[in-house]
């Protein structure tokens, strides 16, 4: 982690003296960086490599995560008494009635088409070099050239499955015009192409030179990416290859790619010190003094109510807080349960009552903590008053959307309406996955973004063996890593036999060990659900043309090779 970080600091420095240089073509330059005469020493081709890996730890939030997490089941931004409104478009991603002008489809678009366009810039640059004038070895620059490549390949995958009909670059120095659209099947086949010839280049895990690899490719990543398309490529191209993901999935846990190991803590894979996790397979490194994007309002600080972060946390560095994000609710404002299936978060992870991570978040000193969920009142760190929320009424946080604002839990609410324009500060358990801790410890907002964990990897094997009708294998697959979220002996475990894992258990439990991690709209589509089924303010679709979100009108406007995606 060390390493990426010197190379990303000297990548910005560099950066930010390229925004400062001079534009008048009358005076004599002295200084002058050109295509030419860029990369001059090893440092500078590692910049160079290291371009691509900032940016692409800025597209894990913000509108990514919108376009991933808010038209799904589990998370959302409703009204909040004029707060988070925001033009109805946080109302349009959970209604699927979403627009080609939608500002966060457009940026998302922007965002990982940039992070493209930066990973082929850089690929270019290196694979022109000469490595032995640069200090290089050719199996250096060739694994160089291999984390590029997969790199590139994360940004198509994601486009592919958020847009699908995409094009795709390859080439940047000297283009004029972007290439022709491409089929999904094409690009599945690019993406598929790009990873598995670029896998023999990377290193392993435990080979020399891996032991501050934090941030980079490995061998690993690079396997589970391609067991990730796989794993939807019937969604993506109509094609089954949960054979070729499971054979993928097994090499990874076997440890033909490296050594790695499910932690014995549910907290550990976040934690501050999750570069050195044994589940980490790829991490964006992330730190108080740098990038810390999952930290910040595109992801988990804003799913945090205005005063919990200063008076609960004491946490106080970026200021209050702001809900935007939290769990959908699964009681309606009586208490009652909903009776659809889908959604309702918080209630399936309660279906097992042991869970560890049901208790409510509570930082414990020296850089620990417990629970991953704030819920009922709340009080100050110093244990004496309650948390109000801005607008002065005490918070109690519950699994319920309405107007509660000082309606006691025990009293009975006269406006029965719950939907998305119908909220306040108490409405919705936030949700905390990474660990805010009080801005005097040493290792606050130190934890890595865990893109890719082993645990993924265990429950793609473990959908695979159940689709090829091995419940029971699928099971223990599953207990493996679900046994650290219950005390030792737990009935919450499933049966060895496989008898309770039916299709709607696998499903809700990817969202209880993936909640807000940004995938719970591609596991909904591969389950057939997303278009479907009914949750919280959400009844089905009308079609299935929202599984795929529409060209941005500002990309049509500006490449006229691009065709509109159907049904917009």
């Amino acid at each position: 982690m060390t390493y990426f970080k010197t190379y990303a600091r000297l990548s910005a420095a560099l950066v930010l003296a390229g925004l400062s240089s001079c534009t008048d073509l009358n005076e004599t330059l002295y200084d002058r960086i050109t295509a030419a005469n860029f990369l001059q020493t090893k440092d500078d081709v590692y910049r160079d490599f290291l371009r691509t890996f900032e940016h692409g730890y800025n597209t894990v939030q913000g509108s990514p995560f919108q376009l991933q997490e808010l038209s799904a089941d589990q998370l959302m931004t409703p009204n909040r008494e004029g707060d988070w409104f925001d033009g109805g478009q946080y109302a349009r991603a959970h209604y699927h009635t979403w627009t080609v002008q939608e500002g966060y489809i457009n940026d998302t678009w922007n965002l990982l088409y940039q992070g493209a366009d930066l990973d082929t810039n850089s690929l270019e640059d290196i694979q022109a070099i000469d490595p032995a004038r640069f200090n290089m070895t050719v199996a250096e620059q060739n694994q160089l050239i291999g984390e590029l490549r997969v790199m590139r390949a994360w940004y198509y995958l994601r486009l592919l499955d958020l847009f699908r009909n995409i094009n795709i670059i390859t080439k940047v120095k000297g283009e004029l015009r972007g290439p022709a659209q491409s089929t999904p099947q094409e690009t599945f086949a690019f993406v598929e192409k790009e990873l598995k010839e670029s896998l023999p280049a990377l290193l392993a895990k435990g080979d020399q030179g891996t032991a501050q690899f934090q941030g980079r490719w490995t061998k690993a990543g690079a396997a589970a990416l391609l067991a990730r398309l796989y794993l939807n490529a019937n969604v993506y191209i109509g094609q089954d290859r949960y054979a070729d993901c499971a054979a993928l999935c097994q090499d990874i846990i076997s440890g033909k790619y490296g050594s790695y190991a499910i932690e014995s803590r549910w907290d550990a894979p976040f934690d501050w010190n999750n570069d050195q996790s044994s589940e980490t397979i790829f991490a964006f490194p992330g730190s108080f003094g740098r990038s810390h994007w999952q930290y910040e309002g595109g992801m988990y600080f804003w799913g945090l109510p205005y005063n919990v972060p200063v008076n609960y946390f004491g946490f106080t560095d970026f200021g209050g807080g702001n809900p935007r994000y939290a769990l959908q609710p699964g009681r309606d404002v009586d208490n009652k349960e909903y009776s659809f299936v889908q959604g309702k978060p918080f209630i399936k992870f309660q279906k097992y009552a042991d869970d560890v991570r049901l208790k409510n978040y509570k930082n414990l000193g020296n850089s620990t903590r417990e629970g991953m969920f704030l819920q009922g009142y709340l009080r100050d760190i110093n244990g004496r008053d309650t948390i109000k929320s801005t607008r002065g009424y005490t918070l109690y946080l519950r699994d319920q959307v309405g107007l509660f604002k000082n309606t006691k839990p025990t009293q009975v609410l006269a406006n029965k309406t719950s939907d998305m324009n119908n909220a306040d500060q108490n409405s919705g358990i936030p949700l905390v996955k990474y660990p805010f801790y009080p801005s005097s410890d040493p290792n606050k907002i130190e934890a890595d973004y865990a893109e890719v964990r082993l645990a993924e990897v265990v429950y793609m094997l473990a959908e695979c063996k159940f689709r090829a009708g091995d419940r029971a294998t699928a099971a223990q697959l599953l207990n493996t890593v679900r046994r650290r979220n219950y005390p030792t002996g737990s009935a919450s475990l499933y049966d060895a036999s496989g008898a309770t894992l039916t299709e709607q258990e696998l499903l809700d439990e990817w969202g209880r060990e993936f909640v807000g991690e940004g995938r719970r709209r591609i596991d909904l589509i591969r389950f057939g659900k997303f278009n479907s089924a009914t949750w919280w303010d959400k009844t089905a679709d009308a079609d299935d043309h929202t599984k795929i979100y529409p060209i941005p009108l500002n990309a049509l406007n500006v490449a006229p090779q691009l065709k509109q995606n159907p049904g917009y």
